[in-house]
């Protein structure tokens, strides 16, 4: 039996995972929030599960380092130097990172690489995406997983060939690039749809999330499947087999 640490345990997804721990039968080394130490709880785990938030992230990751032990991020709203410090935590021990741990989502993914592959730029990307009222970032780390399993497929940089934020009069879609819309309000889990639209036809491609729960189970099963993995950065595509 494996011990899963909690980084970010008071946050609802902190809880969540602590239940999805319990119903999978598996060991709970407690939790660490931000007055806590996150190498206490590194030395008793066996693999971290980080939900915490991006100025955490550094001090956490040099926690799992220093213990050697193997982290699953999922806090959202990273920004590039985050990245880095992943890129180099990835050379000493095992680490996934995503924007969305939920595996009908990371299956979509896999979806819309395809179809946007396929379709070629003729097709227009738009990804919609809904959340409740409390989330602070937009777009969602699940919308930029969507839009970056595009553009890869494409060849385009997820960045600079991207719209977001139009308002006024902003003059006719950059032709090849996708964009993102972000709506907010209520106790939405996290709704997404990436819409490829060309002349005279659509393809919408959609995923509900109706609790957190989802999200907690594949943050579980992301733990059970890198706890056996060697060093290096990981996708759940890669838990997924994908």
């Amino acid at each position: 039996m494996i011990n899963i640490g909690i980084y970010g345990s008071a946050g609802r997804m902190g809880q969540a995972i602590e239940a999805a721990i319990a119903e999978a039968g598996l060991g709970h080394a407690g939790g660490a929030d931000q007055s806590d130490d996150p190498a206490a709880l590194a030395a008793k785990a066996d693999v971290l599960v980080d939900f915490s938030a991006p100025d955490a992230l550094e001090a956490n990751l040099d926690a799992c380092i220093t213990a050697r032990k193997p982290v699953i991020i999922g806090t959202t709203g990273l920004e590039e130097r985050h990245h880095f410090l992943i890129d180099n935590a990835a050379q000493h021990i095992a680490v996934l990172q995503t924007g969305n741990t939920s595996l009908g989502v990371n299956m979509l993914s896999a979806l819309v690489a395809e179809a946007a592959q396929r379709l070629g730029e003729d097709w227009d990307i738009e990804i919609l995406e809904m959340h409740h009222r409390h989330k602070v970032d937009a777009p969602s780390g699940t919308a930029l997983l969507l839009g970056e399993a595009a553009a890869k497929a494409r060849g385009i940089d997820p960045v600079t060939d991207s719209e977001r934020g139009r308002d006024g009069i902003t003059g006719a879609r950059g032709r090849g690039t996708i964009g993102y819309a972000s709506l907010r309000g209520g106790s939405v889990a996290g709704d997404h749809s990436v819409i490829l639209a060309a002349e005279g036809e659509s393809i919408t491609l959609s995923h509900h999330a109706e609790n957190r729960g989802i999200f907690a189970r594949g943050a579980v099963k992301a733990a059970e499947w890198i706890v056996s993995h060697d060093t290096g950065r990981y996708e759940m595509k890669d838990v997924l087999g994908l």
